[in-house]
């Protein structure tokens, strides 16, 4: 955004020379985790969410939209070819200067972003944990297997959209593994049972609440997966039944040979998460061309460490972008790279500090990184993050209207803020 701006960036990456726990190639916007961007249903917060990005001209969106499998009304991408492709637009902009080094300290009279990610190398959380004062800068997170396609047991999958929800008329996007009482049992039992990953002994597994582990959930009762990652509403079999239980399975690229378990971020040890994914019937012969591993995330605690503007308290130099300022996700850490290319031109054209207003999606998820809680922790987009205070006449509206209505509303509000009114 800054480069399309007509400023000079000159944008640090320190892999190949230093990766991390989690990345596997040198390329920009490498996906580790999930390969799905949310929902892109006008309605849906992520939807709202996308649509001020594309006024934006978000490139994450862009290229996802160019790079886009088949996942219903999820924008999902073939995650090589996404990053592939972002890689080959920054490399090749006139106004990026790539500099492969790791960067350990903040440079002394630059305006420098820091959009390190949660993966952030120690040298630079040690400087953050200094710079901030704080030690706490860190939750734990698990990345989902990926399998073979050809590795499947089809006969015993079925084809469907949880609702039947589909996009643009696609045909149905996700291979589902369902599982009687019986075989969901075992399945729980040994997963709670498996062998884990465990953290250093000196640090405390914090888990982010959208986003742990399949045994974590597991430990808290035999059925949290049936309301959860496997829940089976939605879904109806070939006999029209719907199953005790399913395992849903998304494409990891346009050709279809990959597919990811989702839902199933794991820290089980390797051996372990054959052993035990291979009791779910249709995986019972499957390869695994990825397994699940256990990393942890960097962020900060927003309110008591960043100004307004994203800015560092003490450091108005030093911004930060990304899932590192407290929010959860691919899209949700795009927008906030915006949003700080937005602050940090206002503050190179000497402007005064403006965000986007309350009723917008990119207004609603920056006015959650400031809300103080003794709980604080990092935030994905969701309705709940929207205040039905800053928006106008929305008494008469029913659920669904209303959430139609306040996407309507926060479209408007952000086109206006735009324009400067």
């Amino acid at each position: 955004l800054l480069a399309q701006k007509g400023h000079f960036v000159v944008l640090h990456e320190m892999r190949p020379q230093k990766t991390t726990p989690a990345h596997r190639t040198s390329a920009f916007a490498e996906l580790v985790c999930s390969n799905s961007l949310k929902s892109q249903a006008p309605s849906s917060a992520s939807g709202m969410l996308k649509a001020e990005m594309s006024l934006l001209d978000s490139l994450v969106l862009a290229v996802a939209k160019k790079t886009r499998v088949p996942a219903g009304e999820a924008l999902a991408v073939d995650r090589e070819l996404f990053s592939a492709e972002i890689s080959r637009i920054l490399e090749s902009h006139p106004r990026i200067q790539i500099v492969r080094e790791e960067v350990v300290d903040v440079f002394a009279g630059a305006i420098t972003v820091l959009a390190t990610g949660p993966l952030t190398s120690p040298a630079l959380s040690a400087w953050l944990a200094r710079a901030t004062g704080t030690g706490d800068l860190y939750f734990y997170d698990a990345i989902a297997p990926v399998v073979e396609a050809d590795s499947i047991d089809l006969s015993l999958t079925f084809c469907a959209n949880r609702n039947d929800r589909t996009w643009e008329g696609e045909e149905p996007s996700y291979l589902n593994c369902p599982m009687d009482q019986a075989s969901y049992e075992h399945f729980v039992q040994a997963l709670v049972e498996a062998e884990k990953v465990t953290p250093l002994a000196f640090e405390k597994e914090i888990f982010y609440q959208g986003c742990q582990p399949i045994e974590v959930l597991a430990l808290s009762g035999s059925n949290t997966l049936r309301f959860g990652p496997m829940k089976p509403v939605g879904l109806v079999d070939t006999e029209g039944k719907r199953p005790y239980a399913v395992l849903q399975l998304r494409s990891e690229n346009l050709s279809g040979s990959a597919y990811n378990l989702v839902g199933f971020q794991t820290k089980l040890k390797y051996a372990e998460q054959v052993r035990v994914f291979r009791l779910i019937p249709a995986l019972k012969e499957a390869r695994f061309l990825r397994l699940g591993s256990f990393h942890r995330n960097t962020y900060l605690r927003a309110p008591e460490v960043l100004n307004p503007d994203l800015s560092l308290k003490g450091k108005p130099c030093v911004y930060v972008a990304g899932q590192m300022t407290g929010v959860e996700g691919y899209l949700e850490s795009a927008a906030m790279g915006l949003l700080a290319g937005i602050f940090v031109d206002q503050k190179i054209r000497g402007l005064p500090h403006r965000a986007p207003p309350a009723h917008t999606a990119l207004g609603a998820l920056l006015r959650h990184l400031f809300q103080k809680s003794k709980r604080y922790s990092p935030s994905g987009i969701h309705f709940g993050l929207f205040e039905q205070v800053f928006f106008e006449n929305l008494g008469s509206f029913q659920r669904k209207e209303l959430r139609s209505e306040m996407a309507r509303q926060a479209s408007c509000n952000f086109v206006s803020y735009l324009k400067g009114r």
